[in-house]
């Protein structure tokens, strides 16, 4: 290693916070089927156990050694939905319930492979265990599930979609932090470190260590080291322009209002490119991002606000709607 690659490394650690974000131990569980769902839920425990029981210290060891923080240890497993496929079982939740009590045992944040692959169709696991979700969810600790409805390739299976809609809510209605530990999606790997979506892919060895690496101040010194540059701010609806105002604290403000008591409020801009009573259409570009003195720590950005009939909303929940479908919810 030169004098580079050292300073870059410190460098990562002490500005951009980077961390490994996870050491995710993968175990195939292909060698617990039993056509006896407790006998396999059984056989599923011990090898968790017999696999990962040092999974944690070693982790602890290796980020003392390299002064990087391992921030999650955590295991995932061949999907459940195909070992569940050997028994007569109706309900999935014994496998579960065996899952979470291996993770508790060994110590680790969360373990993965609650699982069914089904972007080309279903198979005789498939639904069981896509059924068992919500009370899986709620009566563990630490299982997350996930299910892959879809590929590039193989397109998306929407059965799969209509089912998983109600899936989630009944996750939703079972225990509120249920769909916390659910994930659904398309393409998904066979060797994800990160979860919910972590399973261990049947293509994978018996055992392996996928490792997840982050850097929570990249963003920020990406956005730092662009400092100057031209961060044009669009009209998020057509709409007229109603207030153009320059407040001492947060910088120059405008309003626009749009059809159907929506209104959108850009703070902390600059260059103002149209003026009050002027209309703007979707898009247009009505300023740059700017400075202000309220959040003067965050540099050059845009403070977005959206209001409907008076009463402030998260602007992320109506992206991508269309105005006259927006509507105010608790």
């Amino acid at each position: 290693m030169d004098i580079k690659q050292v300073t870059e490394t410190i460098a990562m650690i002490e500005e951009q916070n980077f961390d490994v974000r996870t050491i995710t131990m993968g175990i195939s569980l292909l060698d617990c089927i039993d056509s006896d769902i407790d006998k396999a839920a059984e056989k599923v425990y011990n090898k968790i156990v017999s696999k990962a029981k040092n999974l944690v210290a070693v982790g602890d060891e290796i980020a003392a050694e390299l002064g990087i923080p391992i921030v999650n240890k955590r295991v995932s497993v061949t999907p459940i939905s195909i070992i569940g496929a050997a028994t007569d079982a109706t309900d999935y939740v014994p496998f579960a319930r065996a899952l979470d009590r291996a993770a508790k045992e060994i110590g680790i944040n969360f373990i993965g492979g609650f699982s069914a692959l089904v972007q080309k169709g279903y198979q005789k696991g498939d639904e069981i265990l896509i059924d068992s979700i919500p009370r899986a969810l709620a009566e563990t600790d630490f299982v997350c599930s996930s299910v892959n409805i879809g590929s590039t390739k193989t397109g998306i299976n929407m059965t799969a979609v209509r089912d998983m809609g109600r899936i989630i809510k009944e996750a939703s209605e079972a225990d509120p932090m249920g769909p916390g530990k659910l994930v659904v999606f398309a393409n998904a790997v066979e060797d994800n470190p990160f979860m919910a979506g972590a399973f261990h892919g049947v293509g994978e060895a018996d055992v392996v260590i996928n490792v997840g690496v982050s850097g929570p101040g990249v963003v920020q010194r990406a956005v730092e080291k662009v400092s100057g540059e031209s961060f044009d701010v669009l009209a998020s609806a057509s709409g007229k322009v109603v207030r153009k105002e320059n407040d001492p604290l947060l910088g120059w403000i405008l309003t626009i209002e749009h059809k159907e008591g929506l209104v959108t409020i850009y703070q902390s801009i600059d260059q103002i490119k149209v003026e009050k009573g002027d209309q703007v259409k979707q898009g247009d570009v009505i300023a740059i991002a700017g400075n202000n003195v309220y959040q003067s720590g965050l540099k050059k950005h845009l403070h977005f606000i959206v209001s409907i009939q008076d009463k402030s909303v998260n602007p992320q929940s109506y992206f991508g709607q269309k105005v006259e479908k927006i509507e105010v919810t608790s």
